[in-house]
């Protein structure tokens, strides 16, 4: 039995293979400041990064489940490895050759049970890929390749192999390489026979599954010929290295283009991933033969990392299955930080028919996005009722609502909620509003959680000055990392970081121009500490004051956050702290806008004339003052 690895071979991994490089294989990283790298910790469920990577130092640190270490530890917990096993890893990507004390060089015997089966696999898709390429028997995979668009060039590129008919083709090459019958029985690539391990993929057309490291760990299988009786696609069975439900077929090859671009295409099969890249969408990835569920998710949210920016297309044939494929996949919507489509081919053709029969082109166009996951959902609900009837649009009403009531962020579930109106044809608004308020209420009940906050109203006048909102502190259910509270966020920060820049129109602002209740309390703190006329006076003092001014420790944290959060804009100036106090502002008027409009509906044709004639140039004067702003800017302020 060979002992432990020499002590300056394990110096040497660590030397030689850098943290950042290695933690990027399974997360996105960004630059925190100061040399460090932050993302979202792969070790616990988080909202904002916490997570941060010293490549200087060699070790990582989350500051929220207080996980730390170097890049051995890193690799041993996210892939559940031993010391020795972690160390043989990083080894092999380095090149680097282990020596072990009490017995010399020997690994095989040093090599944890992980280390075996994932070396078996990738001798497995080497050996499958060549009889793909140059077997006789292979031909017929060849041909179902080539009929769906895929040369030899798009097969070696996706690994994709063929698996002989016969017993025990590969359990006999591998017993070969010197891997044991328990080892290939373990693994999955064999089961048990009449006389012995036998094959378990014969016949078939091979796709290795890698995980986001790059090591095949799994085969999904697809059915090539009549005679074979099993399903149309087999996939490997769990095993200590396969876990389908935290599989995505693709993502190593998906992984460093998701992060870059902020946007994921879930697509169904292992075709469709492959029309999708060979299309250029290099974003897709597919789940193996399970459903897109949590852990799928979790995956995602490291590599978006969940910025205001990220999108995630989920693609579905448009028959009965993709619609119920959708609906499933909009119940772990809010999971997402990141904004959610559905995207549906003409005629119901999946990614790798459209590309067959319209082209690349056809491919990309399906990927971008256009009807958001929410609106699908609720389209579905509401086109099975008549609602050309009350009772229909009440019943409607009904079922849809609790589904609106479902989204966490109150700003985006007050949106959707309009929405809904629209859909049903239900001109007051505000009753749809307040009935789904009053769902998503019992229903944190019910959960345990109290009553919710009492809404503010969110229409009033541009200028108007709110009721304090001290109450306001920051729910555990609202994520103010949303899109929908972006740009109140930007103006926030500028507010605490650059006062200068948007003093005094910044001090004009009503409270109630914050959406956000917890940022709705951080504006109340700065004007309660003088506003940012004082911070540009007293600047020294200026964060101290708004901290103290603010009514709880929920809020003070919030203030601390936006005063060291990096602005989005790296040249900060006084045109672009302009553009931001804009698009906050002509966002109230179009929230203002929009309340007149329901009360003019209400009062048209039964109303009183004079009240409304008041409504309608209480429009007029709104509308003028949102064409000022577009036209002025920052000068209409």
């Amino acid at each position: 039995m060979a002992g432990r690895i020499n002590d300056e071979d394990v110096k040497a991994v660590r030397d030689a293979v850098p943290i950042d490089a290695v933690v990027s294989e399974y997360l996105q990283l960004r630059n925190a400041g100061g040399g460090n790298l932050k993302g979202l910790c792969p070790f616990h469920d988080e909202k904002s990064p916490s997570f941060q990577v010293s490549p200087s130092k060699g070790f990582f640190h989350c500051f929220g489940c207080q996980e730390g270490g170097d890049t051995i530890t890193f690799v041993m917990k996210i892939d559940h490895l031993t010391f020795s096993e972690a160390v043989e890893r990083l080894a092999g990507q380095a090149g680097i050759t282990l020596r072990y004390e009490e017995g010399g060089y020997n690994p095989t015997h040093q090599r944890g049970e992980r280390i075996r089966l994932v070396e078996a696999h990738k001798i497995a898709a080497e050996w499958y890929a060549e009889q793909l390429a140059t077997g006789p028997e292979a031909e017929t995979g060849r041909a179902f390749l080539a009929e769906r668009g895929f040369d030899q060039a798009a097969a070696q590129h996706f690994g994709v192999g063929y698996s002989p008919q016969g017993w025990d083709h590969l359990t006999r090459f591998l017993r070969g390489k010197g891997f044991s019958d328990k080892e290939l029985l373990l693994s999955g690539l064999s089961q048990e026979g009449r006389r012995g391990p036998i094959d378990r993929f014969r016949g078939r057309l091979m796709w290795p599954i890698r995980d986001i490291g790059g090591d095949v760990v799994g085969f999904g299988a697809r059915k090539l010929y009549e005679a074979d009786n099993g399903p149309k696609y087999l996939n490997t069975p769990e095993t200590a290295i396969y876990k389908k439900s935290q599989m995505l077929y693709g993502i190593d090859l998906a992984k460093k283009d998701i992060a870059k671009a902020s946007r994921a295409v879930v697509v169904e099969g292992y075709t469709d991933v492959m029309a999708c890249h060979l299309a250029g969408v290099t974003t897709a990835i597919a789940t193996c033969g399970t459903a897109f569920g949590g852990d799928h998710i979790k995956i995602l949210r490291r590599l978006l990392m969940d910025n205001g920016s990220a999108r995630v297309i989920f693609t579905f044939d448009g028959d009965a299955a993709g619609q119920k494929a959708a609906l499933r996949a909009f119940e772990d919507d809010q999971k997402f930080a990141a904004e959610t489509y559905i995207a549906i081919a003409p005629d119901g053709m999946d990614p790798c028919d459209l590309r067959l029969a319209k082209g690349d082109d056809a491919v990309a166009d399906l990927a971008e996005p256009r009807t958001p996951l929410f609106e699908f959902a609720l389209r579905q609900i509401v086109s099975r009722y008549d609602l050309d009837t009350p009772a229909g649009r009440a019943s409607a009403l009904e079922e849809a609502a609790p589904v609106v009531a479902r989204i966490k962020n109150s700003g985006a579930q007050h949106e959707v909620a309009v929405q809904l109106a629209g859909m049903l044809g239900i001109l007051d608004t505000q009753f749809v509003v307040k009935r789904v308020a009053q769902l998503a209420r019992w229903a944190r009940d019910r959960g345990g959680k109290g009553p919710a906050p009492d809404q503010r109203q969110r229409g009033t006048a541009p200028q108007q000055q709110a009721a304090p909102a001290r109450a306001a502190a920051p729910g555990p259910a609202l994520n103010l990392r949303n899109p929908v509270f972006a740009t109140e966020r930007e103006l926030l920060k500028l507010a605490l970081q650059r006062p200068d820049l948007v003093s005094p129109a910044f001090d004009a602002y009503g409270v109630d121009e914050f959406t956000a209740p917890p940022y709705a309390a951080v504006r109340e703190a700065i004007l309660e500490a003088g506003g940012a006329e004082f911070g540009v006076q007293d600047p020294q003092d200026y964060l101290v004051r708004v901290r103290e001014a603010a009514p709880d420790d929920a809020v003070r944290a919030t203030v601390t956050e936006l005063a060291v959060e990096a602005i989005m804009r790296r040249a900060v100036d006084e045109m672009y702290a302009g553009e931001v106090l804009v698009r906050v502002r002509r966002r109230a008027v179009e929230r203002r806008v929009h309340d007149v409009n329901g009360r003019l509906a209400r009062l048209s044709g039964h109303g009183d004339p004079a009240e409304l004639t008041a409504v309608q140039n209480e429009l007029w004067v709104l509308q003028q003052y949102d064409q000022t702003l577009r036209t002025h800017g920052a000068a209409a302020l």
